[in-house]
């Protein structure tokens, strides 16, 4: 497949940058980095009492469809111990689909592009550093675009 797949990483439990690392490796075989932004300190972002989170995106290739991958993350965070808390709250790894090429699909556990990435400064940063133009299917708007909508005080490079 050709089309051009972003995962995003985030983490605010134990040792942050170990956990993005483990994760990237986890990703293999199935899933083939092409391109890694910077790694991002993140204010947390919905629920605001809790430790800042290191953020990263990736872009990938994968013969998974989007199902199986979103499948696939999931069973990558549940291996690396990721437990259920709340909405929002701390989280030892969270992986999540932003984009799959230009394909929409809304279904009751799988939403592509990921609902709310306009409105988040710790996707839209590291996501500007390795796909600047890449353009959202339903906002038709750039990456670049839509950060300068945003308020992106607080994110800085680690």
């Amino acid at each position: 497949m050709n089309d051009q797949v972003f995962i995003a990483l985030g983490t605010n439990i134990g040792d942050r940058e170990a956990n993005l690392c483990k994760a990237r490796k986890e990703l293999a075989p199935k899933v083939t980095i092409i391109k890694e932004s910077p790694i991002y300190i993140t204010p947390p972002w919905g629920y605001e009492d809790q430790p800042e989170f290191l953020n990263q995106v990736l872009e990938v290739q994968t013969k998974m469809r989007p199902g199986r991958l979103l499948a696939y993350l999931k069973r990558i965070e549940k291996k690396m111990g990721r437990m259920k808390t709340f909405r929002n709250g701390p989280r030892l790894i969270d992986l999540d689909i932003l984009f799959y090429g230009q394909r929409v699909i809304e279904r009751s556990k799988l939403c592509i592009p990921h609902p709310r990435l306009h409105e988040r400064s710790f996707v839209l940063v590291p996501l500007k550093d390795i796909a600047p133009e890449f353009n959202h299917p339903v906002l038709n708007m750039t990456v670049e675009t839509m950060l300068a909508k945003i308020n992106t005080e607080g994110v800085r490079p680690l």
